[in-house]
């Protein structure tokens, strides 16, 4: 019920509501770029500090082996359910989505965490770097499968010698991985979020001093201004959302907290205390709707956007945020 209570997701609650009823309201783009760069840079200068007071140690090698073993589970998890419902284009973009993660879930956990006294270690914010791209590696590598058995399949024009592709998307060549990957690691989000983390690291004490007017007193006000925002966009994504098949609605309500619950398994298999455990958990649980829809436009254009961007978007994040944070954040305190 705190959760509920917080300003921020007020602010988010209030712009899905201004959103529904059609207001004027809206925050210029420039300003909700700025909003989320200054989010990416604050959280990674508070995760460099944290990293720089605690050091390196065998609980931050094992939390990072943790979320790159979700980073690889979900994907495949996914795209071997969704692939019996959907076409398997959409399989794999969608698969992507909740496979990778949501940075605006992850900055409300953090908050929520730390306004709880279960403030998580600094080095999460690299867990979150981690489980980044492993599903959209996953998802490209599927797809450039696909279009090679749909090529393997053509049937030869009587007379020609010439190759027709058989099926949709089969005229699309194979993305290359390196491609990919230098897209997913010169993003510059990720740049901004590991630059100001090392920041932060190296800096360290005397940085957080000088630094605390920027990335400490300001943050609460700038999240709940971007959750703002965040609820205009979901609003108008609603319609998509709901278009989609009872089977996709249900996986994109369901799916989270079965990726939650491995997490937290895995978490407890490895002893992770409670407040990196509930961010591993919405990690897990969340989908990105910004960098993976943004790479699979162009990776994987035989797989619907629609589905991909609806479903994280006006599904799964509105309740990951309303309900799913605190939910975490209780297992993680129940079960460790």
């Amino acid at each position: 019920m705190n959760n509920l209570l917080d300003p921020a997701l007020l602010f988010f609650i209030l712009g899905v509501t201004a959103g529904a009823l059609r207001s004027n309201l809206e925050i210029p783009q420039p300003i909700a770029k700025f909003l989320s760069l200054y989010l990416l840079m604050a959280l990674g200068l508070k995760g460099g500090f944290a990293l720089s007071s605690s050091g390196f140690s065998a609980t931050v090698a094992v939390s990072l082996l943790a979320a790159l073993t979700m980073a690889a589970l979900v994907p495949m998890l996914g795209y071997a359910f969704l692939r019996r419902h959907v076409g398997r284009f959409d399989a794999a973009a969608i698969a992507a989505s909740y496979g990778s993660v949501s940075a605006v879930t992850f900055v409300t956990a953090m908050q929520s965490l730390e306004s709880q006294g279960l403030a998580p270690g600094g080095h999460m914010a690299a867990a979150m770097v981690v489980m980044e791209s492993p599903a959209v590696i996953f998802a490209v590598l599927v797809a450039n499968s696909l279009r090679q058995r749909q090529a393997a399949t053509a049937h030869v024009l009587p007379g020609t010698g010439a190759a027709s592709l058989a099926g949709w998307g089969g005229g699309h060549a194979s993305t290359p991985i390196g491609k990919i990957l230098h897209e997913s690691f010169t993003d510059g989000a990720q740049l901004l979020l590991l630059g100001a983390m090392a920041i932060g690291y190296f800096s360290g004490d005397a940085g957080k001093a000088v630094m605390q007017p920027f990335a400490g007193d300001l943050f609460k006000g700038m999240l709940a201004f971007f959750l703002l925002d965040m609820g205009l966009l979901v609003a108008r994504h609603f319609g998509s959302a709901r278009q989609s098949s009872p089977v996709l609605l249900a996986y994109a309500v369901l799916a989270p907290l079965v990726h939650a619950s491995l997490a937290l398994l895995l978490a407890a298999l490895v002893g992770m205390p409670a407040g990196d455990a509930a961010l591993l958990m919405v990690l897990s649980a969340s989908a990105s709707y910004i960098v993976v829809p943004a790479v699979l436009r162009n990776a994987i254009p035989e797989a619907n956007p629609s589905l991909y961007f609806g479903l994280s978007l006006g599904v799964t994040f509105p309740l990951n945020l309303m309900v799913g944070i605190p939910l975490y954040t209780w297992a993680a305190r129940t079960v460790l």
